[in-house]
């Protein structure tokens, strides 16, 4: 039976979403890289795939796949792409309403400019929650590159996440030392990389370097790393507006260890089926 999927994105990240709870569906890493390839499948940054909820304060399950086959623990714009389908499909008339992300319980409501907020839980910073295997000096890490000494800071959101502070936010060596330090082996678990430019304390510019996707138009978890990391730092305040090169996202967290909010829109653009 050909297998029906669902193309949607947040703020230019793009999603398959299947639903595997009435139709037969195995994931793996051959099925993910099939399915992302943007010229042999139907192309995508991430596979999102729907499971029935192990928790009935959970409206549904899901687990993420990156396009190069590996899986990820969090995502913040496939968690509201996650509740604009559950909406569209007649299951999320009450809000605010939980589904059940790999990293943990996601909290989303629909806000009356028509977008999706998102509960992203608690930012952690401790060197084991990321991991990194490298010593902190104070809020930051440094390691030497071939374009030389890399300062950073470091937050896990459920994904491991890193962000370089930049003067120059068109910087064309970006993706290069991004993909870098991406797999550089003080990530066992590979890593996020986020180059921000702060404009004001109210709003910054954010590419981010997805580990298993490369450079993609927006990263909603790598948004609130960024955030998190630069309010600790004391560069912005409780509530910045995060511009990335897919669209906008606001990100808010007052700190002391707060849950932090992420607001952005969530698109469908169609449904279609897969054949074997």
């Amino acid at each position: 039976m050909p297998l029906e999927f669902h193309k949607m994105h947040g703020a230019g990240n793009d999603f398959v979403l299947i639903d595997a709870r009435e139709q037969d569906f195995t994931a793996s890493r051959e099925t993910a890289r099939q399915i992302a390839d943007r010229r042999l499948g139907v192309g995508c940054d991430q596979l999102l795939v729907l499971r029935p909820a192990e928790d009935p304060a959970q409206r549904v399950r899901y687990d993420i796949w990156n396009a190069d086959g590996s899986t990820a623990g969090q995502c913040g714009n496939g968690a509201r792409c996650v509740g604009l389908y559950l909406e569209l499909n007649g299951e999320a008339a009450d809000h605010p309403f939980s589904v059940q992300s790999p990293a943990g319980p996601v909290s989303l409501r629909r806000c009356t400019d028509g977008e999706f907020e998102v509960d992203m839980g608690h930012p952690r910073f401790a060197p084991n929650d990321i991991p990194i295997a490298l010593d902190p000096d104070g809020h930051r890490y440094h390691l030497d590159s071939p374009w030389g000494r890399l300062e950073f800071g470091t937050a896990s959101l459920g994904n491991p996440h890193a962000l370089i502070q930049t003067d120059n936010i068109e910087d064309a060596q970006i993706p290069d030392i991004g993909a870098y330090l991406s797999t550089q082996p003080v990530f066992p678990e590979g890593c996020n990389i986020g180059f921000a430019q702060v404009e004001a304390e109210d709003r910054i510019r954010l590419r981010v370097v997805e580990r298993g996707a490369g450079e993609t138009p927006a990263c909603g978890s790598g948004a609130c790393a960024a955030v998190a990391i630069l309010h600790r730092a004391g560069r912005v305040g409780d509530a910045v507006e995060v511009l990335l090169p897919g669209g906008r996202l606001m990100i808010k967290w007052r700190g002391n260890g707060g849950p932090l909010t992420m607001k952005g829109p969530a698109v469908h653009v169609f449904r279609g089926a897969i054949d074997d």
